[in-house]
């Protein structure tokens, strides 16, 4: 007899990315025509020199650096984080306010887990992250989905008529993943005053916003002196400093929610990686040009990806931005076919829509997201004439 599985986790979809590349499976390419692979948004390029120095000095001569640490995170690390958003928001975030999570995505697990139960809703705007929907369908949390309107923007008063007695909480993701719409400041507060009238928490996942092509804040909402009231920011390291293997997230949130926080990540976690705490740390003390210089490389690449799907026949951008560009596609095939098949036909690895949408979309099937963080300009070139090439075929 098997052994009992938990309903919520067999029902659960299996992680997309891993599906994607056991496409690859049996599948040869040549040196003239290599895979190139735009499925994912983790950096591959190692930390810059300096940056992994200071990690091997930490190992070799930090003690801290292999033994249990503060379950919410270095003290060091909190008030740093502190330090820099307050002037660079415009408002006040004290270090209590902060806790540092084993990557972005345990930031979201444990901030949801101490919203959201067993029937409870939790508000996702259309494209979502899969791993937001795959957290709240694990938790027995209700995804209701908030269909975008023009330029893959949200609309607070869709959101609105959605909000039940059980709405727990709104989740925007901006830059967005895997869209790369970069959500209006006048947008994120309209969400955040909606929020709080409803009394529900307003989730802001800013993962990708060091490569944010705007200047100055994205939006102002530590501004307000009650921001803690209604708001919860989530951010990651990986992408800023290329540490997505030593997993380093943070929340920023109210004190009373950071206790329940703690509870959470005590029981699977314990503490954060403290060699990935120490690398962070040393990287917003010494890497501000060095990032500079990545975020400029990113939205030349950004504006290529642009460049070429809107001269590519057929193809219609929908958002582009940060680390991808979400596009509709010509081919007949429903986007999940169509993507296996581009692996054997073009020698590219992309992800379908209906990975990013509720089952049964039909704009899902017509719908692919490309990651380009780990493709220059040159390579962005060679994916639009792979695309333009299998089109012209008969």
């Amino acid at each position: 007899m098997p052994h009992p599985l938990n309903p919520a986790i067999a029902a659960t979809f299996a992680p997309p990315v891993m599906e994607a590349r056991r496409w690859l499976d049996g599948v040869t390419f040549s040196p003239e025509r290599p895979l190139i692979n735009v499925s994912q948004a983790a950096p591959l390029d190692l930390p810059p020199e300096g940056l992994r120095q200071a990690i091997a000095q930490a190992a070799l001569h930090e003690p801290q650096a292999h033994l249990y640490g503060p379950v919410l995170g270095l003290p060091e690390l909190r008030a740093q984080i502190a330090t820099q958003w307050s002037p660079q928001y415009g408002g006040s975030v004290a270090p209590e306010q902060v806790a540092i999570t084993q990557g972005c995505n345990q930031a979201f697990c444990a901030v949801l887990a101490t919203l959201a139960g067993p029937g409870d809703e939790v508000i996702l705007p259309t494209p979502w992250y899969f791993n937001h929907k795959m957290w709240l369908d694990m938790s027995g949390v209700r995804t209701v989905p908030l269909a975008p309107g023009a330029g893959l923007l949200p609309d607070p008063d869709e959101a609105r008529a959605k909000i039940t007695p059980r709405t727990r909480a709104i989740v925007l993701v901006s830059p967005n993943n895997p869209g790369g719409v970069e959500y209006p400041a006048d947008l994120i507060r309209a969400f955040a005053d909606l929020a709080r009238a409803h009394r529900i928490a307003l989730i802001v996942d800013e993962t990708y916003r060091d490569f944010d092509s705007r200047e100055g804040a994205p939006h102002d909402l530590f501004t307000d002196p009650d921001w803690p009231d209604y708001f919860i920011q989530l951010y990651s390291f990986s992408k800023a400093y290329r540490l997505t293997g030593h997993r380093v997230g943070a929340i920023v949130a109210s004190e009373t929610r950071l206790a329940e926080v703690e509870k959470f990540l005590d029981t699977v976690a314990i503490c954060p990686n403290q060699l990935g705490q120490m690398a962070a740390l040393w990287g917003m003390r010494n890497l501000g040009d060095w990032l500079a210089g990545e975020r400029r490389e990113i939205l030349a690449r950004r504006a290529a990806m642009a460049q070429g799907l809107e001269a590519l026949e057929g193809w219609d951008l929908l958002g582009c931005g940060a680390y991808f560009a979400y596009a509709t596609h010509p081919d007949p095939r429903p986007s999940p076919d169509f993507a296996r098949a581009l692996v054997r036909e073009a020698g590219v690895l992309m992800l379908p829509g209906t990975m990013f949408m509720p089952d049964g979309s039909a704009q899902a099937a017509r719908q692919m997201r490309i990651a380009f963080a780990n493709i220059d300009t040159t390579i962005i070139g060679e994916v639009m004439a792979r695309l333009a090439a299998l089109q012209s075929k008969p």
